[in-house]
């Protein structure tokens, strides 16, 4: 499915890949890729330019869907969710390094500093985040958890009921990364979640 909008230099082309046997074949509804695509819509002020896939636990499958996203439909950012656990048909991870040019290793070690926080079963999760590069582009991929309350959580991070940070969740860095690789200026609701970059990399408050 794709969500079209019109075009402009800071559309972020966003890929979502929910990974999941039962949900590809009917079994019952999809939740990963509606809870990430609301929290974006809810997180980033940027126009949005949304494509989906939903695929079953299979490396070859995923890795597929991946490259179709970065290298056809030219995703800046590609967030998976599912098959990260130690399960045998958990193979996202290995799907995900096998189309990296580069890896990105402290987003797997926050999303699990953030999730030990809640379940020391964290500690099994096995999430990556990758970049994809071509001649003329290239996109981050993170391997996001498969429940949308956790999806949130590590996106956002933990918060004080006064709304002060606990622990940073991973989008905070993750504008700054797409910037560094060539992609849109990437801002956001700072209520939700605010982005981070250096005051040389930031530009100035639109008037």
């Amino acid at each position: 499915m794709t969500n079209s909008v019109a075009p402009n230099p800071d559309t972020l082309r966003v890929g979502l890949v929910s990974v999941s046997d039962r949900a590809s074949q009917g079994v019952y509804a999809d939740q990963g890729i509606p809870a990430l695509q609301a929290w974006l819509e809810g997180a980033v002020t940027n126009a949005l330019h949304i494509v989906t896939r939903l695929v079953q636990d299979d490396a070859a499958t995923i890795s597929a869907a991946l490259i179709e996203l970065v290298d056809v439909e030219r995703c800046h950012l590609v967030l998976t969710t599912g098959g990260t656990g130690p399960a045998r048909r958990d193979v996202t991870p290995e799907a995900t390094q096998a189309v990296a040019t580069r890896e990105m290793p402290g987003f797997g070690e926050q999303m699990r500093q953030i999730s030990l926080q809640f379940v020391p079963t964290a500690i099994l999760s096995r999430q990556v985040a990758v970049l994809r590069e071509t001649p003329d582009h290239a996109a981050l991929i993170i391997n996001l958890p498969g429940q949308p309350k956790a999806i949130s959580e590590t996106l956002e991070g933990l918060k004080k009921e006064d709304g002060s940070s606990v622990v940073s969740g991973i989008f905070a860095a993750v504008p700054y990364c797409i910037d560094l690789i060539g992609g849109p200026y990437i801002e956001t609701r700072d209520e939700i979640v605010k982005a981070f970059r250096p005051k040389s990399a930031r530009r100035p408050p639109v008037a």
